[in-house]
């Protein structure tokens, strides 16, 4: 075995089994990591530097292929079901076993990294991979060790082995196809194959964390956080985080002028403040616009930025964000150094303002509003948003997304843990919540159109600022929700949902089917919840005129 890099000769890749390896590479800088994806033909330069890539017949994630082993320690822990699947650890070993056996004479690369910004709660992380691209997206996510000494005696605490190239056998292996995402808390290991999407890594270990955070107290959250300006300067107190499924705009309204960015995606919430779990950031970068993003998109041009799935000229490298022809789920992975305006330490204070983005599609939740504390535990639990209609003959209508916690496939514990840790955290900080709709106005998808960033970004900065805290609200008569009469530089008439529809009686018919979309996914959790809670969802009861 050839080892190149900085070596950990104390702690190398006989602990996990890995023997016969030709050569291993051990955390290689960016531009090496370059060097070794162009020489396999894993990857393409763009214009002006960043290195394009294809993940293969997965562009995404494959949550029906995610598994969590059942084992003795925290069998009794997780929340089991459909989301977090059981997979028998005999059937783990054998599979480990197989991929040991694939990885003899391969090239492999090694990360040595921590997740968790903050040092009473961060966990060492080791990565190896098949592909030096897939390496270097490791590299750009998780946290660096930059001491040469501290690298040549790392000993992970959690080690992800990821291999493209190695498909299972569904009947000998146990798997629902020929790809894997294996998470052992006994074996403290992520085994990955069949997939060469490189968003299962920084996933796999986020589930980690929100397994091991809420064990200390820690609020794990899928969120991403920031901090304001105050007279003297970056304000670490002024801290606003910003809860939201995919494509609701938590990486874009958390990189906003005149404030730090923490984090895109992945925090924690400890007795000290918030703390950001990753070292990198992981935006869809589709349809990407230069003006109302700017410093997202001056990621897409720099050296050390992997750009996933996105189309591009190939005389000129020269790539095309408006082209959805491989997917809609384009990606940049960067270092958070990449972002100007970002606090690479990753730390701050308390959040004094908490965030839940959802596009509805259908056209009805107001545009912004403030939540009591139960409708705040009440709409963290339901973890709402809608995709819209895809390109199927027939198919003319939104369809709802539940997803408790805004994260549920990233959730190992019963989704009632994180919220009481959510309730708790409110009351001991006071921090106010907002529901913000970053989707649909005028109608439902299809007939109105996409609120206006620059008018969502407006309301924010309001609701940030304090400037809604005495102004006159109206009550939706649906949701119950509180929303502000006037917000200064956003039209009165958009505030007001039912105001943008040409035809009120179709909005009451849509606002009403809504409502009890909500209370039907909320039975799930109304045993386990507080009668206050349970109470604070929609009106369903209500007659149509």
């Amino acid at each position: 075995m050839q080892n190149i890099g900085i070596v950990n000769e104390v702690n190398g890749l006989e602990i996990h089994g890995i023997t016969n390896a030709d050569v291993v590479y051990w955390n290689l800088p960016t531009p090496a990591l370059y060097e070794e994806a162009i020489r396999r033909r894993e990857a393409t330069v763009a214009h002006l530097g960043a290195l394009l890539v294809r993940t293969g017949d997965h562009m995404g994630r494959s949550p029906n292929d995610r598994f969590i082993v059942r084992e003795e320690s925290t069998e009794k822990d997780i929340w089991w079901g459909k989301i977090n699947s059981p997979f028998e650890e005999s059937q783990f070993k054998n599979l480990y076993r197989r991929v040991r056996a694939y990885l003899q004479h391969k090239e492999l690369f090694v990360f040595d990294g921590y997740v968790g910004a903050d040092p009473r709660y961060q966990r060492k992380v080791r990565v190896i991979n098949e592909l030096a691209s897939q390496n270097l997206f490791a590299r750009n996510m998780f946290i660096r060790e930059l001491n040469q000494e501290v690298l040549r005696t790392f000993e992970p605490d959690f080690t992800v082995i990821d291999v493209p190239s190695f498909h299972a056998n569904r009947e000998e292996d146990g798997t629902r196809s020929q790809a894997f995402i294996l998470l052992n808390f006994a074996e403290r290991m992520v085994l990955i194959g069949g997939t060469a999407y490189s968003g299962e890594m920084k996933k796999s270990i986020f589930s980690a964390m929100n397994y091991l955070l809420p064990k200390a107290g820690v609020m794990s959250m899928h969120c991403s956080a920031n901090y304001g300006t105050g007279k003297n300067g970056p304000d670490k107190d002024d801290v606003a985080l910003f809860f939201g499924l995919s494509g609701t705009g938590k990486t874009t309204l958390s990189a906003a002028a005149g404030r730090t960015l923490i984090g895109d995606d992945e925090h924690g919430w400890s007795d000290n403040g918030v703390f950001n779990l990753e070292g990198g950031c992981y935006a869809k970068v589709i349809r990407l616009d230069p003006k109302g993003e700017p410093e997202i998109y001056e990621t897409t041009r720099r050296f050390g930025t992997i750009l996933e799935n996105v189309s591009y000229d190939r005389t000129t490298r020269r790539v095309n964000l408006d082209d959805d022809s491989l997917t809609e789920n384009t990606r940049a992975s960067y270092p958070i150094t990449h972002i100007d305006s970002a606090d690479p330490g990753g730390m701050a204070g308390h959040p004094k303002n908490i965030v839940f983005l959802t596009a509805d599609a259908f056209g009805v939740l107001p545009p912004i509003s403030k939540l009591t504390r139960e409708q705040a535990l009440y709409h963290f639990l339901s973890g709402y948003t809608a995709k819209v209609a895809g390109t199927e003959r027939g198919v003319t209508e939104p369809s709802p997304v539940f997803s408790a916690c805004f994260g549920a496939p990233f959730m190992p514990l019963h989704p009632g843990v994180y919220a009481k840790l959510l309730g708790e955290k409110i009351d001991e900080q006071g921090a106010s919540v907002w529901l913000v709709n970053t989707g649909w106005t005028g109608g439902p998808y299809g007939v109105g159109s996409r609120m206006k960033l620059a008018q969502t970004r407006r309301m924010i900065d309001a609701a940030l600022n304090g400037e809604l805290d005495d102004v006159a609200t109206v009550t939706d008569p649906f949701f119950g929700l509180v929303i502000p009469a006037k917000v200064d530089g956003v039209p009165d008439k958009v505030l007001q949902p039912k105001q943008t529809w040409t035809d009120p009686v179709a909005y009451d018919a849509q606002a009403l089917k809504l409502a009890r979309m909500f209370a039907k996914n909320f039975e799930q959790f109304a045993d386990g919840v507080t009668p206050e809670i349970a109470a604070a969802g929609p009106r369903v009861e209500m007659e149509l005129a």
